[in-house]
């Protein structure tokens, strides 16, 4: 069988995926602090015995994710905050283990934890927990601030401060779970990176996501049709495979 058919063959697979990279980030396009994921393709030379130096299958490089920001959304909500430059929030990871996001529409669940869709915001001690039913207020170094019920503004006491760290460019890699980590310990465990006491954020507005959905319409097609043109490479080699073997056959 003409090898053509495995390079037809990766190809298909690739855009496969490629298409599920595409959809992802259309299916993010209003949330809060997404970051694009990227994905590209390369070609590799066949391996195996018989192979041809004509002959190259198509391959998947290393994943990544598109740093660039999203546009700032005024909201006067207190606990939506938006990190300013390279400032990323930490929250922790369903493992316990803690990762980085720069979705800022934070909440309060029912044991005065503050969460960050739905994982716990860490602070300088930890998870942050405030008093229920409490005042909340956000300075922008990160510092939350609050009034219990019943008292007035000299009641006003600092409950922690949000962990913001600046990762640097390069410094960060995408999870499974969407969220980010920062680079391998020599366990190649993630580590957690150290506060940056000079990051910033804005408080009553959010960052939203940096995905352009006319590019990733754009994209969805042209994957699409690049899917639908190495399917009919598959067809032709099998077409001319029969020929052959009529033409064999007839000899």
């Amino acid at each position: 069988m003409d090898r053509i058919l495995y390079t037809a063959m990766s190809g298909a697979r690739q855009s496969m995926e490629q298409q599920a990279v595409v959809s992802h980030n259309l299916a993010n396009a209003s949330t809060s602090g997404f970051r694009a994921q990227l994905q590209a393709m390369r070609a590799v030379p066949v391996q195996g015995d018989g192979r041809l130096d004509t002959r190259a299958s198509v391959a998947a490089t290393t994943p990544g994710a598109d740093f660039s920001p999203g546009p700032m959304n005024r909201t006067g909500r207190t606990l939506d905050v938006a990190m300013q430059g390279d400032a990323w929030l930490a929250v922790q990871a369903p493992d316990g283990s803690e990762a980085y996001t720069r979705r800022g529409d934070l909440q309060v669940d029912g044991d005065g934890l503050l969460r960050s869709a739905g994982r716990p915001v860490i602070g300088e001690g930890g998870p942050i927990q405030v008093p229920l039913g409490a005042e909340l207020s956000m300075g922008s170094d990160g510092t939350l601030s609050a009034i219990a019920p019943g008292q007035n503004a000299d009641g006003l006491v600092t409950v922690g401060r949000l962990k913001l760290v600046t990762p640097g460019e390069g410094g960060l890699t995408r999870g499974e779970d969407g969220l980010f980590r920062g680079p391998v310990n020599q366990d190649g465990v993630p580590g957690a990176l150290p506060a940056d006491e000079d990051a910033t954020l804005v408080s009553g507005a959010l960052e939203g996501s940096n995905v352009n959905p006319v590019d990733a319409m754009v994209s969805m097609i042209d994957v699409a049709r690049r899917y639908e043109m190495q399917t009919k490479v598959m067809s032709t080699v099998d077409e001319n495979a029969q020929r052959a073997d009529r033409l064999l056959s007839m000899n």
